[in-house]
């Protein structure tokens, strides 16, 4: 396959809803991640066409990635103990950061976000949800 028909088989993907993108992951490459992100998914397939044409990242950059270590919860650096507070409709909800997570209500949870999406019952951006990152801008 040449470069331009990776890139043009990447474009169409945009095309696809979630089974369909899924469908076309299992063709070349077995079982999909289990992302539910139409997005998501269609952007880590078109790297994959890519990458298996032009051969991915290099030595290199793989090396910078592999000393990075591993991602860890944003929030976590405030410290362990430290208690995340916020009013939420009309009740003051408290977070505490442990070493592992956040704790809230007894639950444990792997990230801010996953914290601030129980508490609110839609998805939330934790460390926005919590005033530590700045609201976006209206353009």
């Amino acid at each position: 396959m040449s470069a331009a028909e990776a890139g043009d088989e990447a474009a169409a993907l945009g095309d696809l809803d979630l089974e369909g993108l899924r469908s076309a992951w299992r063709l070349r490459f077995g079982e999909p991640p289990p992302l539910r992100s139409v997005e998501l998914l269609a952007l880590l397939l078109a790297w994959r066409i890519q990458a298996g044409q032009q051969g991915g990242l290099d030595a290199g950059t793989r090396a910078v990635l592999k000393r990075s270590g591993p991602v860890k919860a944003e929030g976590l650096d405030i410290g362990v103990g430290a208690v995340l507070r916020r009013e939420w409709k009309g009740r003051v909800v408290e977070v505490l950061v442990e070493e592992d997570g956040f704790r809230w209500e007894g639950q444990s949870y792997a990230s801010l976000s996953a914290a601030a999406t129980a508490i609110a019952g839609t998805r939330w951006n934790g460390p926005r949800f919590f005033g530590l990152r700045p609201a976006a801008r209206a353009s």
